[in-house]
């Protein structure tokens, strides 16, 4: 393979020299060798290195990018695709969420039977938090909030979320994961419940879909990039 410099590798993506070396050092490159002088000699498993790491980024986010970087350059290949795997579940369970919103949405809006498109049963907190992978102190903040009216035991005084908490709750943790602030997420919730008018609801599910589209894609090419990369790193 030829010899590459840092700034070949930086200029690719418009980055700096130092942020190349950084990369390297962080573990996210594989390790440079040096010529007598100490200079850092790069190979096409550097650059290949370099857009898979990336094309993870944009694909996962920082912290998980490096995560499976590291993993690769440790030999734990398992440890990588469990990384990779558990993203790709995530983005399953945005995908789901967002359907199962739809339909609640489009059964609100159309009158009698809504009933029948919501979850079943009651829920504690603890057993909610445990649902959506969140922690109780966030659901008391959506309470807080207004976007969660649980009941209370007349007996013990332990909140009890209902059918309606239930699907609100799965609402307000999509538009959470898309950015979307608590005000508006609970302006959003009251819309629902009053079953008027949905359209800020419509565009926010929308915004939301196109950035679910975007991340599989996202992913698609850090998958192609990943095995290119792996491909010359084991020649």
């Amino acid at each position: 393979m030829r010899n590459l410099r840092p700034a070949d590798l930086a200029r690719e993506h418009g980055l700096s020299t130092q942020a190349v070396r950084n990369y390297e050092e962080s573990g996210f490159l594989p390790a440079a060798d040096r010529t007598p002088s100490g200079y850092r000699i790069y190979t096409e498993a550097h650059a290949a290195a370099l857009r898979a790491y990336l094309a993870l980024i944009a694909a996962f986010g920082h912290a998980t990018a490096g995560a499976i970087m590291l993993a690769l350059h440790g030999d734990d290949i398992d440890k990588a695709l469990t990384i990779i795997d558990r993203g790709h579940a995530r983005l399953l369970r945005d995908r789901e969420t967002l359907t199962a919103v739809r339909r609640a949405v489009g059964h609100l809006t159309t009158g009698p039977g809504a009933e029948h498109t919501l979850p079943t049963g009651t829920r504690t907190i603890g057993e909610l938090a445990h649902r959506l992978q969140v922690t109780p102190a966030t659901l008391r903040a959506w309470e807080d909030a207004g976007i969660l009216t649980p009941e209370r035991d007349p007996a013990t005084g332990y909140r009890r979320y209902g059918p309606t908490d239930l699907r609100d709750a799965e609402l307000a943790h999509l538009l959470r994961r898309g950015g979307y602030l608590l005000g508006h997420i609970a302006d959003v919730v009251r819309q629902i419940r009053s079953a008027g008018s949905t359209e800020a609801l419509a565009a926010a599910l929308d915004r939301w879909q196109h950035k679910l589209t975007n991340q599989g894609v996202d992913m698609l090419d850090a998958a192609a990039e990943l095995s290119r990369y792996r491909a010359l790193a084991h020649r």
